[in-house]
């Protein structure tokens, strides 16, 4: 059980959507938005050090994973890292890509270097590691000691269900970090 009490968060640049399920036991420094429906568990540590992250729907972070906004003498400061909808990122990915698109999942210990565009409905197999400046192609499969490449046919599927079961039972476990943004309505979202 974590020792915390739960509560608002106390970074004034965190901002958590209403139904997200963020745990009390993460490290979120910096500017940092996490939107609705989006799970990130405990030891998961997401830094926004040269400029914003913003983290779609329905995204889940796995424990110890890193997402980092970090400098790089290309990016220059500022630069607002945007990970887009239902992604996953499994057990101790490294993340520090310039844009993750939907529906990706990067597996567990995957590295995603600092000049790495992922886009939509990529695979990152486990261990992989992205180092050099590249922008995947939409259904990008990555796998293997040698990091293979493959073109998918479709998207990984979402993982709602396990969205569903985590949002059932991380709060018997886990502390959690109170929402402080209200989702804009869906008409407003339209405009």
């Amino acid at each position: 059980m974590a020792s915390k009490k739960a509560g608002v968060p106390t970074n004034p640049n965190l901002k958590i959507a209403a139904g997200a399920m963020v745990c009390e036991d993460c490290e979120l420094i910096g500017d940092i938005t996490i939107g609705s429906r989006t799970v990130i568990h405990p030891k998961a540590r997401i830094v926004a050090e040269s400029g914003p992250i913003v983290i779609g729907e329905y995204n889940i972070i796995e424990e110890l994973v890193t997402i980092t906004n970090g400098s790089s003498p290309e990016s220059g400061n500022g630069k607002v890292l945007i990970i887009g909808n239902n992604n996953v990122f499994e057990v101790g990915a490294n993340v520090q890509a310039v844009r993750v698109g939907d529906h990706n999942v990067i597996e567990s210990k995957a590295h995603v270097g600092p000049k790495v565009e992922v886009s939509s409905g990529c695979i990152v197999g486990a261990g992989c590691q992205l180092t050099m400046a590249e922008q995947l192609a939409d259904f990008t499969v990555i796998y293997g000691s040698k990091c293979e490449r493959r073109i998918q046919r479709e998207r990984p599927p979402a993982q709602t269900l396990q969205i569903d079961f985590l949002t059932k039972i991380l709060p018997n476990y886990h502390y959690l970090k109170k929402p402080n943004v209200q989702p804009a309505s869906r008409t407003a979202a339209k405009k």
